[in-house]
């Protein structure tokens, strides 16, 4: 196999990129159905599960899931006394922060907040600047990285004595620790010719091998930091594990290294559709055969869903859309971008994909 040139691009595992918009979508998505709590033989699961769509076979079922380790039963029934506290009407008409106001203990507050937004544009950035690092360091699945420097590259400024502000590292720990312990479980063959796998797998987006506190004086517990505190630790090695490496299965998307996973400041994460469309036209080079090497044909319907463009006002979803489609123009993502007429009168979207930005590995032609 052809070496895979790691200064100007990255490979990204090509499984995990077909799974990343169905394990993300978002709790106004129309396949994503309340979060509930489950007991069986292996233990206590938080859970929310993403229906398959039968009319477009690049939406996958998943669950994701949160194990609630090492639990009483007494600690169980005050688990299910706090979800009895979950106002569902309010986490849909009003915000996630309201539908979680009534839940009293913060722990368990975090742990429907990391469920409920897991896998937002800004974990998937630290998803992707993960990745190329794997690809710098040549260490297989194992990256060991320093929490400044992926703050610094997330677009966060530093406070006026050289530090970050406790609001950003505490979200950073959080995020870290929500991809360590959020489960995915999923068919393990995804695509494979014309057969069905059976199997099921269940899978973090990555597992925390161990962290560093520089300053010994400082007491660091990383579950208590993410469940409670406001805290970060220095440096932390990590585990991809869906990282097959694309020197084993040749499936795989490259992307620029020069990609940009900067937060706009002031912004929510959700309303990264820059990220979102990006990784969704990227988990569309695995599922899909590109007419030409580089044409993506998307029914807008599904692109619109996925971008969490859901309202009722069309005129605004059409303009956020069309924002979107040209600031990946300017980085150079895509060439152009054009609507197509459909049948019953459903529009789609053809893409031109910049190769020498976005390509996917050999294992998909």
């Amino acid at each position: 196999m052809t070496a895979i040139p790691t200064d100007s691009v990255f490979p990204v595992d090509g499984q995990l990129l077909m799974v990343l918009p169905r394990a993300g979508a978002s709790l106004n998505n129309p396949d994503v159905r309340l979060p509930l709590l489950r007991s069986d033989g292996d233990g206590y699961y938080l859970e929310m599960r993403v229906e398959s769509d039968p009319q477009d076979a690049g939406e996958v079922a998943v669950t994701r899931r949160v194990p609630l380790e090492d639990l009483t039963q007494d600690e169980w029934e005050e688990v299910k006394q706090q979800y009895e506290n979950l106002d569902f009407h309010a986490l849909v008409d009003q915000g996630i922060g309201k539908g979680l106001e009534k839940i009293s203990d913060r722990k368990i507050q975090r742990l429907f907040m990391a469920l409920l937004t897991f896998l937002n544009p800004r974990q998937v950035g630290i998803v992707l600047y993960l990745y190329r690092l794997a690809a710098e360091q040549n260490n297989g699945p194992v990256v060991t990285f320093r929490s400044n420097d992926l703050l610094e590259s997330l677009g966060y400024t530093r406070s006026k004595g050289g530090s970050f502000h406790a609001k950003v590292r505490s979200q950073l720990n959080r995020d870290l620790v929500a991809l360590h312990r959020v489960e995915l479980v999923l068919a393990k063959s995804l695509r494979e010719g014309n057969k069905i796998g059976a199997e099921v797998i269940i899978k973090s987006i990555l597992r925390i091998k161990s962290y560093k506190i520089e300053n010994l004086s400082r007491e660091f517990d990383l579950a208590k930091a993410a469940d409670y505190t406001y805290e970060l630790a220095d440096s932390y090695t990590v585990s991809l594990e869906f990282f097959e490496g694309p020197s084993r299965t040749g499936d795989y998307v490259l992307f620029a290294s020069d990609i940009d996973i900067t937060q706009k400041l002031g912004s929510n994460a959700k309303n990264d559709y820059r990220t979102k469309l990006l990784v969704y036209l990227a988990s569309r080079l695995k599922w899909d055969t590109p007419q030409d090497g580089q044409y993506l044909i998307i029914s807008k319907q599904y692109l619109f869903k996925n971008l969490d463009l859901l309202g009722s006002n069309s005129s605004r979803n059409n303009q956020i859309f069309w924002r979107t489609v040209e600031e990946l123009r300017q980085g150079g993502y895509i060439l152009g971008a054009q609507e197509l007429p459909g049948k019953k009168k459903t529009p789609s979207i053809q893409f031109q994909i910049n190769p020498d930005k976005l390509k996917s590995g050999p294992a998909n032609g």
